[in-house]
């Protein structure tokens, strides 16, 4: 313990926070200058990782959820040698490694993207509970912890109610946040927006709470030793901070609490930016130094980190040679990969919906993915996960050897929570909800797509055959929103989403293996409530014909030279089959029919493949249970889809596929009035 080093590191994190704001002319200052204390005595005496192995698995966890203090984080890794001078002197800018909201780089030291407020820790729980699964699975030895950081923002989102809730009833001891309690926010003053206790109101969750004043070494390395310590709950350390701690103006006098330096540079204040970084120790002339003697301090850090890391490796080799067998499992969980799966194998009852033949699925999954994390916003016995959690237990305070999350009535938390499980590492994380309810999980949705994140989700009730439960259930716009994100390219220039509608419980056999095998981004299974036709294979088995839908469409039904192309996805594909044969028997057309399960998949494929699905020189028809774009695309300015273009109503699904037009013969008759127009 050296309290001048370490006031001289608290100070150059704060310099450095306060210049990078300055140089980009935006950004956070007030808030990094408050929690420079914490993250010094975090990173320098407690915090374990391997420098020269920075992605190594049992490392402990950051997860920051003010994203707007990336200053914070970077002055931090700066000082650890993650970053260099000109990252820091380039912050905010075009091509730089020092975006103005962290975003996942874990070879620099940054686990998450953070921004909308109340995600970041919430991943941090997912991350905590990873933990404990793997340890309860490979033993005591896995200890690493996970850290969080919060700010006034975070605690008010609605969101740290189901984070706090979680960790606290599973009881995640290896899960330590620190809430930077400045009393300041972007706009107002806390005292203007809540009168909430903070800390009665995380005890009641079930967590250990300690308040401290946030820039005293001591009660920080109090609070970090008893929280390290602890063994039964969460712990939630309230560090007491001020915004802008340092802020001195012209004439030196303190500038410091105020909600100006909150979101912009010190220089937009009543604060003076030089005298503000000489009274920090710095120098105005080169602001991003760090002090020499900090400089010095922290490679010694660095030397120790590597050397305890070494210990720790040495403990798990020993781990290793006495239990090869589970050591060669830990590696398959840790790669990636997927053990071998028969997705032929799995047998379904004939006419199931596809959230029945979905738990058909799971349950082989259950038996042969020993690493799948399956939750549930409290519907498993109708979203159907239930035939995931009939073959194992659900998780639960002091045993995590269940593969099952309970989640309760909270999918925004609940998807969160996923992304924090695949941030970790080890497991495969799965949710599940009803689809009209991705309305509540669009901002996680969206981070597991900006993330690149392998996360599964499931969402079943997928159309206004919910039915009796009306226009508040049933959702229309919901495909259209979710297959938006199959237009848009994550950052590795592949689609962000993979939106997957099955036919029937062949397709949802295949969508089940497209999930599983689609690893670096996010899949959502869009499945039905209501039994659904089965497709007639053509010529080989169903299964085998279904393997086409990998390709995102397909013909399902194929003439030589049809009059006109139909084309559905999911429940309509049956409804269209039923619709043909009229059009058949009839009229004495030719009708091919094409199952496109998604159409961004379906886009990839060659020009010359599209066409031979759905031929531009044809007429195009799309029946859709949703909006009507969800197939414009496809059928082209000359085709002619059917869709909805009004909220549901509460009455039998029967009643509704009648009153809404979604039957065999009233689909074939808006097939024949188009035809007269081409």
């Amino acid at each position: 313990m050296n309290k001048q080093i370490d006031q001289q590191a608290a100070d150059n994190i704060r310099a450095l926070a306060v210049a990078m704001v300055e140089k980009a002319k935006s950004g956070h200052p007030g808030g990094p200058m408050g929690g420079a204390d914490f993250m010094h005595i975090l990173y320098s005496e407690f915090f374990n990782y391997d420098p020269s192995e920075m992605t190594w698995p049992f490392r402990d966890r950051f997860f920051m959820d003010a994203g707007h203090l990336s200053t914070l984080m970077y002055a931090q890794y700066y000082l650890l040698g993650n970053y260099k001078k000109d990252d820091l002197a380039n912050f905010r800018q075009w091509g730089s490694n020092t975006p103005g909201h962290p975003e996942v780089d874990v070879a620099r030291g940054v686990e998450n993207t953070s921004g909308p407020l109340g995600q970041g820790h919430t991943m941090g729980v997912g991350a905590a509970i990873a933990a404990k699964y793997l340890q309860a699975r490979f033993g005591e030895w896995m200890n690493h912890k996970v850290y969080g950081f919060i700010s006034d923002g975070g605690i008010q989102e609605e969101i740290s109610q189901g984070a706090g809730r979680i960790a606290g009833h599973l009881g995640l001891s290896n899960f330590i946040m620190f809430f930077d309690s400045n009393d300041i926010q972007l706009s107002t003053s806390t005292d203007e927006v809540t009168s909430e206790n903070t800390a009665m109101k995380y005890e009641a969750w079930g967590w250990k709470v300690v308040t401290i004043d946030g820039h005293n070494h001591d009660e920080i390395r109090k609070a970090l030793t008893d929280a390290n310590n602890e063994t039964e709950k969460p712990t939630l350390i309230i560090g007491k901070t001020i915004m802008g701690k340092g802020c001195v103006t012209a004439d030196g006098s303190k500038y410091e609490g105020h909600c100006e330096s909150h979101g912009q540079p010190i220089s937009n204040t009543d604060a003076d930016y030089e005298k503000t970084l000489l009274n920090l120790g710095a120098n105005p002339e080169s602001p991003f130094d760090i002090y020499e003697d900090v400089q010095a301090f922290y490679k010694n850090i660095v030397a120790e980190k590597t050397a305890k890391a070494a210990e720790k490796k040495a403990e798990i080799t020993t781990w290793r040679n006495a239990n090869e067998a589970l050591a060669t499992k830990l590696d398959f969980f840790l790669s990636g990969e997927l053990p071998e799966l028969d997705f032929s194998t799995i047998e379904h009852k004939a006419g199931l919906a596809t959230r029945a033949a979905s738990s058909g699925v799971l349950g082989y999954l259950a038996e042969n993915v020993e690493n799948m994390i399956v939750s549930s916003a409290d519907l498993s016995n109708s979203d159907k996960t239930d035939g995931f959690l009939k073959k194992t237990h659900a998780i639960q305070k002091g045993d995590f050897t269940g593969s099952f999350l309970q989640a309760g009535v909270a999918e925004l938390t609940m998807a969160c929570v996923a992304n924090g499980l695949a941030l970790h590492g080890g497991v495969i994380p799965v949710v599940a909800t009803f689809f009209v309810f991705s309305d509540y999980m669009k901002p996680a949705i969206r981070l597991t797509a900006l993330q690149e994140l392998g996360v599964k989700y499931v969402w079943t009730h997928d159309a206004f055959r919910v039915g009796e439960d009306g226009p508040t259930h049933q959702p229309v716009e919901q495909e259209a929103q979710i297959r938006l994100l199959e237009k848009l390219k994550n950052h590795s220039g592949d689609p962000s989403f993979l939106a997957l509608r099955p036919a029937d419980s062949a397709e949802t056999n295949v969508a089940w293996k497209m999930a599983l095998e689609n690893k670096s981004r996010p899949t959502g299974l869009i499945l039905s409530r209501q039994g659904i036709k089965d497709i007639e294979p053509q010529k080989d088995s169903r299964y085998n014909e279904a393997l086409a839908a990998e390709k995102g469409g397909y013909l399902v039904k194929e003439v030589a030279n049809p009059d006109v192309v139909l084309i559905a996805n999911g429940s309509e594909v049956a409804t269209l089959f039923a619709a043909a044969e009229i059009l058949e028997k009839e009229n004495n057309l030719k009708v091919n029919i094409a199952s496109v399960i998604s159409e961004g998949v379906f886009r990839l494929q060659s020009k010359e493949y599209q066409n031979s699905v759905i031929p531009k020189d044809k007429p195009l028809f799309g029946l859709t249970a949703g909006l009507p774009v969800n197939l414009e695309g496809l059928v082209g300015d000359s085709g002619k889809v059917f869709g909805l273009d009004h909220f549901g109503y509460s009455a039998p699904a029967k009643v509704l596929d009648e009153k809404f037009g979604f039957t065999g013969e009233k689909v074939s008759k808006q097939v024949l009035e188009y035809l007269q127009t081409v």
